[in-house]
């Protein structure tokens, strides 16, 4: 009850102390003389978010980027040592290796799954496109940790003999096989493929909705004409649908790549990275605070953002271009 006392004191303080700063900047603002209030208003409206971006954002990315070239308490210059420690090691080589995969295959089968579904749920009923719809979308509301503890049970590995409450070592067991071990399978990388599918799983939802409302926007004339000249269903999707939703697809696919990049709790849940299954947030998480080097764990931030930047910025013109398409 307490923890609940003090959120809504949290959001009530923090709703009514802006609501109370950006009163009195009006008030001294109206209280100028001519021009000069249209001239100040717009720069005092904005400067109260301008100052939270630089001090909560853009300062301690520049701190960051000093203290990568700093030793493990950044007390001394190393220069570069931390970057090429860290890139000429096997296992962060093995980490980088883990993180390009789950950017190559999670966004592509999120954008799919969650393109599928909404088509296939479109063509239902009322009725059930909206229970089929909340179902596919629940995954969304549950955390990663959760997400991770729930999948737990799928994956569960017991050793022969004993009660196998992993529903996949169930039906191994079953067939008459001996339990797996899945979360320690690394050969061909099937520890990592089996992690990827939680967040497929709780990604596909987000992916439908975006892409389901896009699909309900193309406008019925354009299907009707290209039914009339012959076209097929796949075809009327790929030729007609597709073209016209592209900019959601791509909106969706950029948004779960960047999520991807800081993919931390599903891994550190299920294996600790462990089993050749690291990725780059959670080796960031290890430097820090299990080997205490600070230097290593900023430079591990500063390539994870050097790698997001390029992604960001097509993002800004893939909206602009979408802006000045309208």
């Amino acid at each position: 009850m307490i923890k609940v006392i003090n959120a809504l004191l949290a959001i009530v303080a923090g709703v009514g102390g802006a609501v109370v700063l950006y009163w009195l900047l009006n008030l001294v603002v109206e209280r100028l003389p001519g021009r000069w209030e249209d001239r100040v208003k717009p720069f005092v409206f904005i400067g109260p978010a301008v100052l939270a971006i630089g001090v909560f954002l853009i300062y301690p990315a520049v701190r960051t980027i000093v203290f990568s070239f700093a030793n493990r308490t950044s007390t001394a210059w190393v220069g570069t040592r931390n970057y090429t420690d860290l890139l000429g090691e096997r296992d962060f080589q093995i980490t980088l290796v883990n993180t390009l995969l789950w950017i190559a295959i999670v966004p592509a089968f999120v954008v799919v799954l969650g393109l599928g579904v909404a088509v296939l749920a479109d063509r239902l009923s009322p009725r059930g496109e909206k229970l089929s719809k909340t179902i596919i979308f629940m995954p969304m509301a549950i955390s990663g940790v959760a997400s991770a503890a729930i999948w737990r049970f799928i994956y569960e590995a017991r050793p022969e003999g004993e009660p196998q409450i992993g529903l996949q070592n169930a039906i191994v067991t079953a067939l008459g096989f001996d339990p797996v071990a899945w979360l320690q399978l690394d050969t061909f990388k099937v520890n990592s493929f089996l992690l990827m599918i939680i967040l497929i799983w709780a990604q596909a939802g987000f992916a439908m909705v975006l892409l389901s409302a896009a699909v309900k926007g193309v406008p019925d004339e354009t299907l009707e004409a290209a039914r009339i000249d012959g076209a097929n269903e796949r075809q009327v999707f790929f030729r007609v649908v597709v073209p016209q939703i592209w900019g959601t697809i791509v909106t969706v696919f950029i948004t779960v790549v960047i999520g991807v990049m800081k993919i931390f709790d599903v891994v550190y849940v299920m294996t600790g990275g462990n089993f050749n299954t690291n990725v780059v947030a959670v080796r960031f998480f290890q430097e820090l605070i299990t080997n205490g080097n600070a230097g290593r764990a900023a430079a591990i931030v500063v390539m994870l953002m050097i790698a997001v930047l390029p992604i960001m910025v097509y993002q800004v013109r893939q909206f602009r271009a979408e802006e000045a398409a309208r």
